[in-house]
């Protein structure tokens, strides 16, 4: 079904309703981000423009290589998320629960379930150090824009799909998994500028541009901070929130900054890092600790 403008837009902040969103086989699920792609690319020049107009230009070397990080993450797209979705249909097997797909409960608990499992695969990817080592290409940009939002890993997504397994054995179905995990990493696309300020009483609910501004920060009270990707009382809860501070610039980029807009050497140069700290460690631990602070 072709979708309109205003509802590829909606996809985008996840402003969808459960009855245009649910579906009862995975084959059915719409490429939301395939969709939405020309829209972001849009928004994307569109912000350049006006940033330009505002006295703010984005480097276009940092732009061009977040979109070229962008295109390159997509290479394995096909073969990681077939696997995925197998993967997930096998654990399905021995579900504890039934669950109806077309239940707005189901949907319900599906976004819940999805937002609360992207927090710790987040977490994870910034305290684990191969994980790390993957998730550092999308906190490469020392600029901060919506091209960074598709900056991303060529291995992300491999290392992030698993993280939802446990979801198939509380019965969540898989085609409603596959439009939550879609709508969620849409929803962070916009939460990439400076464009948008403090939006009140909103960012006690959710993830907003401020708070996301913060986590994209390589200042030291920057770091390690709100991982959430839709809703924010997971950092609340977990202890991970820090707000925007107005009597302080935010630094974005790395702590280890690698100078250069090659996009093959953002995938792989901390990788680099990594054996060349663990060849100086007395033991395995450094695998598991993660560096970047």
């Amino acid at each position: 079904m072709e979708r309109s403008l205003l509802q590829r837009v909606g996809t985008l902040l996840y402003l969808v309703h459960p009855n245009t969103t649910t579906f009862s086989s995975v084959d059915q699920v719409p490429n939301y981000i395939h969709e939405a792609i020309p829209l972001m690319l849009f928004i994307t020049f569109l912000e350049f423009t006006v940033l330009y107009m505002l006295g703010k230009p984005t480097r276009l070397g940092q732009l061009n290589s977040s979109l070229g990080c962008a295109l390159f993450s997509e290479v394995p797209t096909l073969v990681v998320t077939g696997a995925s979705l197998i993967g997930y249909d096998w654990i399905f097997k021995f579900r504890l629960w039934d669950l109806p797909w077309d239940s707005p409960y189901t949907w319900l608990g599906a976004f819940t379930g999805i937002d609360f499992c992207y927090y710790w695969i987040h977490r994870a990817n910034h305290e684990l150090n191969i994980l790390w080592a993957i998730h550092q290409v999308h906190h490469s940009s020392e600029d901060y824009n919506f091209g960074t939002a598709m900056r991303n890993s060529v291995f992300q997504r491999a290392t992030n799909l698993a993280f939802y397994y446990p979801l198939a054995l509380l019965g969540l179905p898989l085609p409603t998994i596959a439009v939550h995990i879609a709508f969620n990493y849409l929803f962070q696309f916009w939460l990439h500028t400076e464009l948008v300020g403090n939006l009140g009483p909103i960012e006690w609910f959710f993830i907003t541009p401020s708070h996301h501004r913060v986590h994209h920060g390589a200042n030291k009270w920057c770091l390690d901070k709100n991982y959430g990707s839709v809703l924010v009382i997971w950092d609340r809860f977990f202890g991970t929130f820090e707000a925007e501070r107005n009597n302080e610039e935010i630094v974005y980029g790395l702590t280890n900054q690698p100078q250069t807009y090659n996009v093959i050497w953002h995938q792989f140069f901390y990788f680099v890092e990594v054996y060349r700290k663990a060849r100086s460690m007395s033991t395995c631990g450094c695998f598991f600790i993660s560096f970047h602070t």
